[in-house]
Order: structure tokens, then sequence, then C-alpha cells
């Protein structure tokens, strides 16, 4: 075995495309997508290397912009398929915990490589087909933030593995990174495709196995990654690729007593119902599990009157209403001034009214349907209450229809209430509601957006005065893990805005960062007395 201390390509961030009309990526494109739409594609578990078709039922995932059609099929395994995944994860630990560092790296560089090369129409049109996104969200996402999430990741590894403590004369202290003792159970949304690979992929690159759950809505993704990697030379074992109930994972995973983490991204209920489980069940673990979630979001923009006011309404409807608003960084709500609101009024309301929504496979299209009949009929229930509510009214968009897909028009709504409920509760939707603040209280104003909502995620201020944004920083410091000055409050990028909140928005652990590595690695000081003592008293007990 070589001895060299390698050093990792130096990381860059992936260029999105353009698929402009007549374009080579815009061909590649449309034949991935006629190749997907062709049948349901059938997606079987993967438990250690064997393919997995049968469960305890089948799982659909259907086409959100047209819900009679399927995107994929896949069963859901019961509690002893599951069981057996973990069991095969555990076998894995010790070979793959053993690998050389840059082996591990090296299968996520070529992963990256494959994902931004020949697989990069598949992951675009999976991502679009199965998840509903317009390409260029689809593009940013399952292509360019996955690919950046396994390229920037390499060289942190590296600087964690560098960061030793110094020297001193007759002893050498090492500091030994070790994978966590067990498995870390994975579970992914059905919101980023990007957010999935890489909540089943940070840790394995410290050398952790791990137990994956897609989620329900983006098996057809996630199942492609998990293709990529195996292309990539990730051994057998090491992932385990589950779909399954979250009640069925929670029985087998959550009561394991080898389970040694748990990477979220989800609903701020979900993860509060994990952390309740991992505590009852404490007294069975092997070590203390490390708990990594990124939650809900209630992502906010704050204007003061000297904001520019074409910034202020791109940001508002690319912030609220990209991928119909399911992100949990989106525009949520808005606090604008009234000498603002009143220029602003009705250019945006004009520009919210024309959006083109449909079917993303038609590239004009900057909206598609949200995810499935639950959110729909949640957001549309959501939308109709507000039309007999005293205390708001719709300004812009309000519409929906279910019969073809799961439409949701941008939805634009002002309250007379700072505290009303529309400002505090997370609607994954494309809704934006927004209060209208007299020009002479901004201070009070900046409380309101402090303290009106119990998330923590994403916010963004817009103004030109130093002075103002320098208060608003200060004043809404805790308000926001990632924090925007003159900008919409989403597209994060990896390696460059290290994403993660606080409060019910989650652990703010920043994925993509040194902080979420490091919540993977069980350290080992390693001492070596390089001139051991050969007696046992010291010099003050001498009495001469």
């Amino acid at each position: 075995m070589d001895n060299t201390i390698a050093a990792p390509p130096a990381p860059r961030n992936e260029p999105p495309l353009e698929f402009a009309p007549a374009s080579p990526e815009r061909l590649g494109l449309s034949r991935a997508l006629e190749a997907l739409s062709r049948g349901p594609t059938d997606v079987p578990a993967r438990i250690d290397d064997r393919a997995v078709v049968e469960g305890e039922s089948r799982g659909e995932q259907r086409v959100p912009h047209r819900h009679e059609q399927l995107a994929a099929r896949f069963p859901l395994l019961g509690d002893a398929a599951v069981g057996s995944a973990i069991d095969g994860a555990l076998r894995a630990h010790r070979a793959w915990a053993a690998a050389r560092w840059e082996d591990r790296a090296a299968i996520f560089l070529r992963a990256a490589d494959l994902a931004t090369g020949r697989r990069r129409f598949l992951l675009d049109a999976a991502t679009m087909l199965g998840q509903g996104k317009t390409v260029f969200q689809a593009e940013i996402d399952a292509v360019c933030e996955m690919a950046d999430f396994w390229r920037i990741q390499v060289p942190l590894l590296a600087r964690i593995l560098a960061d030793q403590p110094p020297g001193s004369p007759h002893e050498w202290t090492r500091m030994d990174y070790r994978p966590l003792e067990g498995f870390v159970l994975a579970v992914s949304p059905f919101n980023f495709t990007a957010i999935a690979g890489n909540l089943s992929t940070a840790p394995l690159l410290l050398g952790n196995v791990v137990v994956w759950k897609p989620g329900s809505d983006a098996v057809l993704a996630a199942h492609f990654v998990h293709e990529i990697l195996r292309e990539a030379g990730l051994p057998p074992g090491v992932l385990q690729f589950v779909p399954a109930t979250g009640e069925t994972v929670a029985r087998s995973a959550l009561h394991h007593p080898a389970l040694a983490g748990v990477h979220f991204t989800g609903s701020t209920d979900t993860f509060r119902g994990i952390w309740k489980q991992v505590g009852e069940n404490v007294d069975r673990y092997r070590s203390f599990p490390r708990l990594v979630g990124e939650t809900g979001g209630k992502g906010f923009v704050f204007a003061f009157p000297d904001a520019d006011p074409d910034a202020l309404r791109v940001a508002l409807i690319r912030g609220a209403y990209e991928y119909q608003g399911q992100k949990c960084s989106a525009a949520s709500r808005a606090y604008l001034p009234k000498s603002l609101w009143d220029r602003l009024r009705p250019r945006l309301v004009e520009e919210i009214q024309s959006i083109p929504m449909g079917d993303v496979e038609d590239l004009r299209n900057f909206m598609g349907a949200v995810i499935n009949r639950q959110a729909f009929e949640r957001l549309r229930d959501r939308i109709e209450r507000a039309r007999t509510d005293p205390a708001v009214s719709i300004v812009a968009g309000g519409q929906t229809d279910g019969r073809v897909g799961w439409f949701v028009r941008p939805t634009l709504i002002r309250t007379s209430d700072p505290k009303h409920a529309l400002m505090q509760e997370e609607l994954f939707g494309p809704v934006l509601t927004l209060f209208v603040y007299d020009d002479h209280s901004e201070e009070d104003a900046l409380e309101l957006c402090a303290g009106t909502s119990p998330y923590a995620l994403t916010g963004a201020v817009f103004g030109a005065d130093r002075r103002r944004l320098r208060l608003a920083e200060d004043r809404l410091r805790w308000s926001a893990g990632n924090f925007y000055l003159n900008d919409k409050p989403t597209g994060a990028v990896v390696g460059r805005q290290p994403f993660g909140g606080g409060r019910a928005s989650g652990t703010n652990d920043k994925g993509g960062s040194l902080l979420n590595l490091l919540r993977r690695a069980g350290a080992r000081t390693i001492k070596e007395n390089l001139s051991p003592p050969t007696e046992w008293s010291y010099p003050h007990m001498r009495t001469e």
C-alpha cells in the first residue's frame, strides 16, 4: 500500500445548461423524457446488492402535472426486509470503515462526473416527470447541486483529516476521525433530488454505512441516484435503498441498538416524532445517536422604503413561486412599507397573473403542479378559507384545478393582522402572504418579522441604506440560518451558502459544510509518548 498524502481535485460549482431551442441538451432531454414516459419504471429496493421487487404492498409515484400517469412503481418493504437491510449495512461496516479515504472519495467524484455527463438528462427527466420540476429547477437541483455536494465535500473531508493537534517535545498526538459505530438512517424528502443524494451519501464519505428511506413521491429520481453510485463503484451493502412507509422504518431503525445517527429532511412534526422516539429508546442504544435535521420554514422578505422595486418584485415572484413554492426556503411571508407597496402592486399583480403554468415538459412554463392530491387539497382548502376571512384579501391568483394535474395558481394574499396564521404556518405551496406596514414604523415591523414565526430557516432584506441593512441584520440575527441582502431567500449554492436553520427549522448543521460532515465522525485522540518515564516518583517528593 502506498503512503501518499493525496490532494483532491480543486472543487468547482457545476454550471447549469440553458436548454435553448435546438440545443444539443434540449434534444438529449427530449429523448430522456420520451423514454421515461413510455411506461412506469419498476423500481426495486436494494438490500446488499440484491434487487427486491416484492414488498408487503406496492407503492406508486404519479406524474403531478398528469396525475393519471404513473411515473414509477415500487415495493413498500415490511419490517423483516428493513431489518435485513440494517443487518446488511452492519455487515458492511468494518470493510467500508477501513477503506482509505481516497478510495471512498473517488467513488463520489466519479458519480459526480456521471451525473454531469451521460446520466445528466436522465436525472433531469426523472426529476421533471416524477417531482414536477421545470427543466431549470431540475437542472440546478438533480444535476448541479448533486454534483456540487459530491465534489465539494471531498476537499472538506481532506481538511478535516488534516486538522491535527499541535506537536510537543517527546510526544506525538494524532486525531483519528472514525465513522460512527453502527448505521445512519437517512430519510429524504420529495422536493430535492440533490438533498436526497446528499443525505444518503455524506455519511458514507466518512466511512459510515447508511439505510436510506427515499420520499415516496421521489422514488424514481432516487433510484437513478442509487444506480449512479453503484455504477461509480459503491460497494454492496454500504447504502441500503429501502422504500417503505415511515412507520415501518421507524419500528425497525429507531428501535435498533446500533442506530448511530439520523440524517433527515422533511416536516418539523415528523422530525420531532423521530426525536421523541429516539429519546424513548435511548437506553437501548450502544451510543447516543447523532440527530441532524433540516425541517420546515416560513421564509420572509422584508423591504425598506428605499428598496429597488424591480429587484424586489423579481425576488418575490421567484422566491415564492419557483417549483410551486415547494421549498422549505420559499418566500412565504413579506413585510412591505406602504409607500413601496403602492408603487409595486400594479406590476407585481399583473406579472403574477401572467405566470405561465402547466405541463413542465413544455419548457415555456414557469410553474408546474404541486406534488400530489394531499398537497393540492390542503392548499385549495386553505385558499378557500382565506376568501371568507375578514383579516385577509386575495390580491392575485387563488384558482385551483385538479382535473388533469394538481395545479394551484400562484397566489398573493394581503393581511391586516401581522400575527395571522398565514404569517406563521408553513404552507409549502405557491402562496405568499404580505403585511403592509407604516413607513415610519420599520423597527416595529422588524420586531414582528423576528418574532412571529416559529421557523428560522431563510429570510431576505431589501434596501439601499447600509445603516438600515445593518439594523435588519442585527434584529433578525436568530430569525434565519440563511440570510440574504437584496436577493431572494432561495437558491443557496453548495460551498458558497451552506444551508440550514434553527428554531423549528432544524439543527442548523449546514449540509455540504464542515459542520455537517463533522456530525458523522467519532473522533479518537491517539497520544504516543516518544520518551516514556522510567520512574514513578516526581521531583517535588525528594527531601534534598
